[in-house]
């Protein structure tokens, strides 16, 4: 076999034109036929534990498959041309696109999260997790290694052309041309939605099943955008040490180490501050009750109607602008941990919800609850509602009394959530919570007695946790907020129907969209543990400045980090990042004073290095 003409290494001189032609046709071919078969075995991996039907999407969309296809052809080229030999070009590009795809499947079979490009800039990360998992082999993975040794064999044994000279140069050329090309077209985030081709996806929400929609290779390329970030002007790390330095970590005194529960509500606003819409009870009661035994502000938030882990993420990590926590980074979660507080919370959602699974792992929670782990049999494998979900946190707090641990807990509601029902009233009847006189029509009454009714549910739980907190020995600071203003109809309709000003030009169409409330309420033990009342109204701020009050009320010091954002969060509380305006002194703003600047400045440097320079290795 090896005589025959095809399978030699090189052209006779007495061979026809179009022998030659055949002969190199056959060498080329092969060699991309072979990047094919890489691409297949590279999407059959991508599903993970996902159904296999998920494939058949990939073909659906044929240009899923092309930019899955197109990087791998790219490198064969561009290797062939290097070295000259199709079984070597083959197995490396094997080794380098199938060695990612078999990371990919372990980590999606593992923790149900895709590997991204941030991930290679976290090999020790990525070797303590391995080390926690026991490696298998199934059909699929032997399936992998059977094709590519028969790959190879096949390749160095059928395919032993070697391209010389003008050959070789050509090849690799079209190699680095197809790569340069290729780069911008992966990176481009509008191609990337042209391939948001979801139909046989189980759950369209999930970033992970969003991921693997486009296979494995192109959002992995794609992610680069991701994972490298880029620095603030005159960003140098002398400069965040420096700025660090002048700090160090404090210790909560032993004996105020009260506990801490935060809530972060869904959707939640007090819109008795909008004087509309005309209420048909008092809704609010609980709330503006709580609010006179605590401490409550605005909370400007960088989101409008969705985006939740914007706001979340900004309190638990001190940070304005958020990264994508596929390791270990700072937070305030961390701080607590080192501190000695037993560290954890619940969402009544599920866990691959904005991946919280992870990233809530990353950001230092020893426990997190959601529907798999916790809520499923109170609810048949639904979403929790604040009916379920506050005696679960009640009881989690009260075992953790037991404990002479210091608890700290966060958790997000899912009650509230929009949209809300447009034909049905979920809590109770038609103008209940809101007065039915002909201002709305039926669709958008529906809609605000929904939400209000969610309210005055979510208020009456609020009563019962408080009422036990109020009376309990141990000493307690709860701290609720919510995370934006509700959807209220396509386009805003509602709010259009109810007058309120929502233009961003105006100090107070800015603050009526992006602010919320904030309460910090402690009880009795906790005030005289502290020496605080705990009263009053705070200025409006920032999420990501929130535990500084928080801290600033206990009299702690905390991290250096809060420390030396605390000049900040003085002069400039509020900074928001869609419009890129800020409250300094008072004021709203888009034009900071040099003071201001500079502090505002040296915020971002000092962010950007602590996001990347983890400070707690020593908490286990």
């Amino acid at each position: 076999m090896r005589r025959f003409f095809l399978f030699q290494k090189t052209t006779d001189p007495a061979w026809s034109p179009a022998r030659k032609a055949l002969f190199w046709a056959w060498n080329l071919g092969v060699v991309l036929a072979s990047g094919v078969g890489i691409c297949l075995l590279s999407l059959m991996l991508a599903t993970g534990h996902y159904s296999m039907r998920l494939i058949f999407g990939y073909f659906e969309c044929p240009l899923i498959f092309v930019l899955n296809l197109l990087p791998v052809l790219a490198v064969l080229l561009l290797l062939y041309g290097l070295t000259g030999r199709a079984q070597l070009s083959f197995l490396v590009t094997a080794a380098a696109v199938l060695g990612l795809s078999v990371g990919n499947y372990y980590k999606l079979m593992f923790r149900n999260d895709p590997v991204m490009f941030a991930d290679l800039l976290l090999l020790k990360e990525a070797g303590d997790m391995a080390g926690k998992y026991h490696l298998f082999l199934n059909w699929k993975l032997l399936l992998v290694l059977f094709c590519v040794a028969a790959g190879f064999l096949f390749l160095h044994f059928l395919v032993r052309g070697r391209p010389f000279g003008r050959g070789r140069a050509i090849c690799a050329m079209a190699g680095v041309t197809a790569c340069t090309l290729l780069y911008p077209a992966v990176l481009d985030d509008a191609l990337y939605q042209r391939t948001a081709y979801y139909d046989r996806l189980n759950n369209i929400w999930s970033a992970t099943q969003q991921y693997i929609a486009r296979g494995f290779l192109y959002p992995f390329l794609h992610s680069i955008s991701d994972a490298i970030e880029t620095p603030p002007e005159n960003y140098s790390p002398a400069r965040a040490e420096a700025i660090l330095s002048a700090y160090t970590d404090a210790d909560i005194p032993e004996e105020e180490k009260v506990n801490i529960i935060g809530i972060m509500l869904e959707a939640y606003n007090d819109f008795t501050k909008f004087g509309v819409p005309d209420l048909a009870m008092d809704v609010y009661e609980v709330w503006h009750d709580l609010e006179a035994e605590g401490y409550s502000g605005d909370l400007v938030t960088n989101i409008f109607a969705g985006g939740t882990v914007d706001t979340e993420r900004c309190f638990l990590t001190g940070f304005s602008d958020l990264v994508n926590f596929r390791t270990r980074t700072n937070s305030y979660a961390w701080y607590f941990r080192s501190q000695g507080y037993a560290v954890e919370g619940m969402h009544p959602c599920y866990e691959w919800f904005y991946n919280r699974e992870n990233i809530n792992e990353s950001l230092g929670f020893e426990n997190y609850y959601f529907v798999e782990n916790y809520f499923s049999p109170l609810t048949n494998g639904d979403v929790a509602l604040d009916d379920v979900f506050f005696p679960e946190l009640l009881k989690t707090y009260q075992a953790a009394e037991e404990s002479d641990q210091p608890y700290f807990s966060f958790s997000v509601t899912y009650q509230g959530h929009g949209p809300y029902n447009t034909d049905v009233c979920w809590w109770g009847e038609k103008g209940d919570y809101v007065v039915a006189d002909g201002t709305y029509t039926e669709e958008q009454q529906y809609i605000l007695d929904n939400y209000f009714g969610s309210i005055y549910n979510t208020n009456q739980h609020l009563k019962e946790l408080t009422d036990y907190l109020r009376t309990d020995d141990e000493p307690v600071i709860l701290i609720l907020f919510g995370d934006h203003m509700p959807w209220m109809g396509d386009g805003n309709s509602v709010y259009e129907a109810m007058g309120l000003n929502l233009d961003l030009s105006s100090p107070e169409g800015f603050f009526n969209y992006y602010a919320t409330r904030y309460l910090i309420w402690a009880n009795d033990a906790a005030k005289e543990v502290l020496g605080a009342d705990f009263t009053g109204e705070g200025p409006a701020l920032s999420p990501n400045f929130l535990m500084n009050e928080v801290f600033r009320l206990c009299g702690w010091e905390g991290p250096a980090f809060m420390q030396a954002t605390q000049q900040v969060m003085d002069r400039v509380p509020v900074m928001n990042n869609p419009t890129g305006l800020y409250v300094e002194n008072g004021t709203l703003t888009g034009t900071l004073s040099p003071e201001g600047q500079a502090l505002v400045e040296d915020y971002d440097i000092l962010q950007y290095y602590y996001r990347s320079h983890f400070a707690y290795d020593e908490v286990e």
